[in-house]
């Protein structure tokens, strides 16, 4: 996989794909891994993928596609509990946005193997700024969907909602309602759209920190919450654990 370097790859990404963004824009909302966690942590995160990519010899059945959520499951009990079963792979790096992941995704971790079924969670690192559009988020999401179908056109994918955050109801939880309802839209063919975000609700609105410990990222509970909302739909898809 190349190294994503710099704001210039960005800019000439998001022209490619054409998510309506400016250079401004991209430059205070982009690169959230890079000023997270740096250049050499994320190349050594996308190593980290085509490693695991290597290691399973293009058995690969299950994908998960996203960010710091999905990346965090990766190598804990829950995973090995719900997804140790399956030829599953987690594409999942902290920070990133939808740009990243389609620039992983172009350059690498759509090769030399067909999967039967890809999980997407993505977006939700675009809507930090206070004037991110959901559109554009959603436009990102949708170019991610397209070159999965591209690539993988016998793959089943199935779109989830961005999760809710945050203690209490709040602007950052309605915005990202605003990129599920255009998600949502992008269902038919071999996309299957499931809003899964109430789930992780208590009645009055809040979240527990039980289900979310820093009331973003999943915990255990959390995992185990999105796993049972999910693998009914991956039994139908990629059949039972082995």
């Amino acid at each position: 996989m190349k190294p994503l370097q710099t704001l210039l790859t960005l800019i000439a990404l998001a022209a490619y794909t054409g998510f309506a963004a400016h250079a401004a824009e991209l430059e205070s909302t982009t690169p959230i891994a890079a000023k997270t966690n740096g250049e050499a942590w994320w190349n050594g995160q996308c190593k980290r993928i085509d490693d695991d990519m290597t290691k399973m010899e293009g058995k690969i059945d299950l994908v998960f596609v996203g960010d710091s959520i999905t990346a965090r499951w990766r190598g804990s009990e829950s995973w090995t509990k719900h997804w140790g079963g399956y030829n599953a792979i987690n594409m999942g790096i902290g920070g990133d946005q939808t740009q990243h992941a389609l620039f992983r995704l172009q350059n690498g971790d759509l090769e030399d193997y067909k999967a039967k079924m890809f999980v997407v969670l993505i977006g939700t690192n675009n809507m930090w700024a206070k004037d991110a559009d959901p559109a554009n988020a959603a436009a990102g999401v949708k170019a991610v969907l397209d070159l999965i179908q591209s690539k993988q056109p016998q793959a089943k994918i199935l779109l989830l909602s961005l999760l809710p955050l945050g203690e209490k109801p709040n602007p950052g939880r309605e915005k990202r309602m605003e990129v599920n309802k255009l998600i949502s839209k992008f269902a038919g063919g071999n996309v299957e759209y499931m809003d899964i975000s109430a789930k992780f609700l208590e009645a009055d609105g809040t979240i527990s920190k039980e289900v979310m410990h820093d009331h973003l990222h999943l915990a255990p509970k959390g995992f185990d919450i999105w796993a049972e909302a999910i693998k009914g739909k991956v039994k139908e898809i990629v059949g039972e654990k082995k």
